[in-house]
């Protein structure tokens, strides 16, 4: 049996039916020329639903002492696993489009997890116009942080248009043969993308002595200083607005992709990384938004953006993961100006992490963000708000894949909510293109779509004040 970390625990301990602690993910696929729809369907679910052997977590499920998720907590096989509990099948109506398809994935989103069985589903969904198939699946954030996730969804996939794999990629088979794969030694150094790059140098002082006071005490002076500071801090400045209230088990979702080429130019002109350009398009398109319902605030609106601490391939389940809050500069009408505010509070979290161990990391993290989750968990959401969204920026495939044949046309994330963070705004790089995946409570913030919209009028702008 293997225990359960305490950052893992957070995630039992604080879950409720209106803040269900599991992300997910929307693949959308096109179906082979020359292959049968329905055959390459029934064929895939029995490739998916056929291990014998399960990889962990999939075979696995929670064994809690008397205390429950306050206790000691392990994975455990499950000798009486249903794989057609885990691997459904759902259909659409003939010829479905992309609405259809985002309200069913809403819709599945909201339910909870079973904490009696392991702590994951997956959904083939038919009946999409042009030939497409899209694979829906959901995991329980106690068993894994999204880097991981999204290395199985890559697993799944492969750069060759012609390979096909008759083995589950929940089957230990599919975990050693990846493992493998990775373990053979590399003629060149992997391309790492702009947090990855970040969290690269946390590792490299993996096991160093760490001054995490020192730190700390940086932190707490930016919470406590009345001046203006790079830096910025959880609560300051945390105005109120329709994304920081409490959430109901409602949930929309949208989804969109955006040409990577045109935000990495962005980037390069205005003096930023990729990940800063979608931080200021993030806080455009919000500013936008807000204007619209005429409650935009004063005081910049804030995102808490998590780094990735995994090292190159490790794959124990669990999370290992900080977090960074960034200033989206909201308050700011010049897209230039907004994007400087963007990249000055991102380069301070940077340089407070840098020093630190990947450890010290998650420490610094419990520490500097334990309150916002007992805000979450009481419920108290919308009158001490911690931040006002979370945006997660994950670095995805560099070529086109494919599954089984099936060309990977999109690869969605789909994210959590909590009490104060009403919105969710995760984006994947895939190929030559930027996959954004955007959860949000409709009771808080109506009319989630119109985002989609306003984050394509936030880059045009950004590519104005850069003069592309």
């Amino acid at each position: 049996m293997q225990r359960l970390s305490a950052m893992d625990t957070t995630y039992l301990v604080g879950e409720s039916r209106e803040t269900p602690m599991h992300f997910g993910g929307l693949c959308l696929l096109t179906i082979p020329e020359g292959e049968d729809e329905a055959e390459f369907i029934r064929r895939q679910l029995e490739i998916l639903r056929s291990p014998k052997e399960w990889r962990l977590p999939f075979g696995h499920r929670l064994v809690m002492s008397r205390l429950g998720a306050a206790g000691p907590t392990y994975w455990e096989p499950d000798a009486q696993l249903d794989v057609d509990h885990h691997v459904r099948r759902s259909s659409l109506p003939r010829p479905g489009g992309f609405r259809e398809l985002f309200v069913l994935v809403a819709r599945l989103h909201e339910s909870l997890l079973d904490r009696r069985r392991p702590l994951w589903e997956m959904q083939v969904i038919d009946g999409l116009q042009n030939r497409q198939l899209a694979l829906y699946w959901k995991m329980h954030h106690a068993a894994s942080d999204g880097v991981s996730g999204l290395r199985l969804a890559l697993d799944m996939v492969s750069p060759d248009p012609d390979e096909r794999r008759d083995y589950s990629p929940f089957s230990r088979r599919a975990h050693e043969l990846a493992k493998a794969k990775r373990d053979r030694p590399r003629s060149e150094p992997a391309t790492k993308g702009d947090l990855e790059a970040v969290a690269a140098l946390l590792r490299e002082s993996f096991g160093s002595t760490t001054d995490l006071l020192e730190s700390l005490t940086t932190y707490a002076r930016a919470w406590w200083s009345d001046e203006e500071e790079p830096l910025t801090t959880a609560w300051t400045p945390a105005p109120k607005s329709a994304f920081s209230g409490n959430v109901t088990e409602a949930r929309r979702f949208v989804a969109q992709s955006y040409s990577l080429p045109r935000v990495r130019a962005v980037g390069k002109a205005l003096g930023g990384t990729i990940n800063d350009v979608v931080l200021a398009m993030c806080g455009g398109a919000m500013r936008r938004y807000l204007l619209a319902l005429g409650e935009l605030p004063e005081q910049p609106l804030t995102a808490m953006t998590p780094v990735s601490l995994r090292a190159e391939g490790q794959r124990k389940v669990g999370n290992a993961v900080g977090a960074l809050i960034a200033n989206l500069g909201t308050h700011l009408s010049d897209p230039e100006e907004r994007f400087a505010a963007v990249t000055a509070s991102m380069n301070a979290g940077k340089a407070l992490l840098r020093g630190m161990s990947a450890k010290a990391i998650e420490l610094f993290t419990l520490v500097t963000l334990t309150p916002a989750w007992f805000v979450g968990v009481l419920g108290l959401g919308d009158r001490f708000p911690p931040y006002s969204t979370v945006i997660s920026n994950i670095p995805g495939p560099r070529e086109r894949r494919y599954w089984n044949g099936a060309r990977l046309d999109g690869l969605y994330p789909v994210g959590n909510l909590n009490h104060g963070a009403a919105l969710n705004i995760t984006l994947l790089s895939n190929d030559d293109q930027l996959d954004f995946g955007i959860v949000a409570c409709p009771d808080r913030v109506p009319h989630a779509q119109r985002l989609v919209d306003d984050l394509q009028d936030a880059l045009e702008e950004l590519e104005r004040a850069a003069g592309l």
